[in-house]
This record gives structure tokens, C-alpha cells and sequence, in this order.
């Protein structure tokens, strides 16, 4: 069964949750974990695609957006209805969308990033009442 975390932010400001994903994905690839990012639009994959290579000066994480002939440890995607039918992997989901994708059960890990905002806390106590409602297995993290 998939362990959802919310991670909580103190901060209102987007940049924060940007900056706590990128870090979130370099700990989890560290670990030798796949990630999956869904995301709502292809401006958001482009900022998230840039912010990996950016957001911090001696490294970057190797990444690619799908669909992609490339294989990467760190995959973007905003395609939520569809089985990703290329690199399939089920290690971490995580997710920057408004919505739930159709394929979330099939990792092991699913994480959803919080702030402050009116929108974002909307969206994430939906998700929270849907995995709550299924029976997932969830847990806080407040930072």
C-alpha cells in the first residue's frame, strides 16, 4: 500500500515549496529512489526542470520530461489520467498537481508539498481527505 506524506511549510511564498521540492528530490535520489513528478501545466515542468539545474551552484540533478526517449532517475510529467507507459518505475510519486493522479497507488511512496496559500491548502486537504477516506496510510511532517 502506498505511505503518503504531507509536508508541511510554515512559508506562503511558492519559491519555498520549489526550493523544499528540489531539496525533497536530491535526498530521495541520493537514497538510489526513482521519482515521478506530476505537475498541472508545461509551464510548471519548465520552471521545475529549470530549478534543478539551478538551485544549487555545485550540483544539479540529472532529470528529463516525459514523454522522453531518455531514462533518468528524475522524471517530470503532466500527464495525471494515463499510465506512464515509458520507464515505468514504483518508487516515489510526487506531487505538485491539483489533482490526484489515476496511477498513485502503484508507488511505494507519494508525497504532496504544502504552503501557506489559500489555493494549495484547499487542494492538499482534499487529497488528504481522499487517501484518509481509502484508508492510506498518511503522515504529517511538519517543518
Amino acid at each position: 500500500m502506498t505511505h503518503i506524506d504531507f509536508y508541511i511549510l510554515p512559508d506562503e511564498a511558492g519559491a519555498a515549496r520549489w526550493h523544499f521540492v528540489c531539496r525533497l528530490i536530491e535526498k530521495v535520489t541520493r537514497l538510489g529512489h526513482r521519482v515521478l513528478v506530476t505537475l498541472d501545466d508545461p509551464a510548471e515542468a519548465q520552471h521545475l526542470d529549470e530549478l534543478l539545474w539551478t538551485f544549487k551552484p555545485e550540483s544539479f540533478i540529472p532529470h528529463t520530461r516525459l514523454p522522453s526517449d531518455t531514462q533518468e532517475q528524475v522524471e517530470l510529467t503532466t500527464d495525471l489520467l494515463t499510465e506512464i507507459p515509458l520507464h515505468n518505475h514504483h518508487n516515489v510519486l510526487i506531487n505538485l498537481s491539483r489533482s490526484i493522479p489515476t496511477y498513485f497507488s502503484r508507488f511505494e511512496r507519494l508525497s504532496e508539498v504544502v504552503i501557506q496559500q489559500p489555493e494549495i491548502l484547499k487542494n492538499t486537504r482534499e487529497h488528504y481527505s481522499f487517501y484518509r477516506e481509502r484508508g492510506y496510510p498518511i503522515q504529517h511532517r511538519h517543518l
